[in-house]
């Protein structure tokens, strides 16, 4: 499965140590060995997938897209906010 990523994601990621990348990396995995384990979002972001997993003691949002043929990764934040900036960027 090939992995795309937004450019608000990768600039996200940019930001985060090297500790916080190692976390985000094993998420990514969990993601990708079962594609639906995010919360299925409804209306207009019914093809988003929301997944919540711990960085350090924070929780993070990974918001993303999946078929059989690629992984996109839409999105990376905290809680606050999160949706809001989500449907603008969608």
């Amino acid at each position: 499965m090939k992995i795309i990523q937004s450019g608000i994601f990768g600039r996200k990621v940019k930001k985060l140590t090297k500790a916080q990348k190692l976390q985000l990396d094993e998420a990514i995995m969990k993601i990708l060995e079962h594609p639906a384990i995010g919360e299925q979002k409804k209306g207009d972001l019914q093809s988003v997938f929301v997944y919540k997993f711990q960085i350090g003691n924070s929780t993070y949002l990974m918001a993303y897209r999946f078929t059989e043929d690629f992984l996109e990764l839409i999105m990376l934040g905290s809680h606050e906010s999160y949706y809001r900036k989500l449907i603008v960027t969608n």
